[in-house]
């Protein structure tokens, strides 16, 4: 019992840190880039420029599908391989497992 609840512990902690990490990049994202569209502002006000075009938000744009993608692993999120597709994918398995042991009968 005790290796249990040692184990369920250690996949708690796990899991904490695998959500922590994922804040911290959320933060890391969102400063960097306040930073970096801050300061395209500022100098495409200085010059006439325009500060909607698609250079300036091409880190936020990229890094932010990165984020994404990172969030779905660390929450679980899979809409293309989700809980119903494993069961489909079980259950296919198992069936072929038997029409395979039917054979040999």
């Amino acid at each position: 019992m005790d290796i249990e609840n040692n184990n369920k512990l250690e996949r708690a902690k796990k899991r904490v840190e695998k959500i922590k990490g994922f804040y911290i990049h959320l933060a890391v994202y969102i400063v960097i880039n306040s930073f970096i569209l801050v300061n395209v502002y500022i100098s495409t006000m200085g010059e006439g420029e325009s500060f909607w075009q698609f250079p300036t938000f091409f880190t936020l744009i990229f890094w932010g599908i990165g984020l994404a993608f990172h969030g779905a692993h660390v929450f679980n999120y899979n809409p293309l391989f989700g809980k119903e597709w494993e069961e489909r994918q079980i259950q296919k398995y198992i069936e072929k497992d038997k029409r395979e042991a039917d054979k040999f009968k």
